[in-house]
């Protein structure tokens, strides 16, 4: 069979449609992989959508048990969770961020004590006799 110009032309284009999917697949699938969530301060329904195999009741549970016992230390700790076992934790690690449940202090702050806490802390004056 002979090809002609029109027949070029459409392999050309079929070539370069299926090379921009698959480009479009690749980000795709980086974009998604890429979502993280932290356990210590995301809301049940964040810990559902991100998080394989945790549902509305595991990620329900999981706010429970960091209300209950505080903040999570490690990803591994997730295992303590009742209904999520270490197959689980297993297949979020990537997933999973590990944070402090609070907003971290601005490091000038923690240099040095604030004024209330200094005032407290200083030497108090010798008693004098009269």
């Amino acid at each position: 069979m002979k090809s002609t110009p029109s027949m070029r032309l459409a392999i050309r284009s079929f070539a370069m449609l299926a090379r921009t999917l698959l480009l479009s697949l690749v980000l795709t699938g980086t974009a998604m992989a890429a979502e993280t969530v932290n356990i210590n301060t995301a809301d049940a329904a964040t810990l559902d959508r991100v998080l394989v195999n945790i549902g509305p009741s595991k990620a329900e549970a999981i706010v429970a048990y960091r209300k209950t016992n505080g903040p999570f230390r490690s990803a591994d700790q997730l295992a303590q969770v009742p209904g999520i076992g270490l197959k689980t934790v297993e297949k979020n690690k990537d997933r999973i961020a590990i944070g402090g449940g609070t907003a971290a202090a601005p490091a000038t702050a923690s240099a040095r004590p604030a004024p209330a806490a200094a005032a407290a802390n200083a030497p108090k004056p010798a008693a004098t006799r009269h």
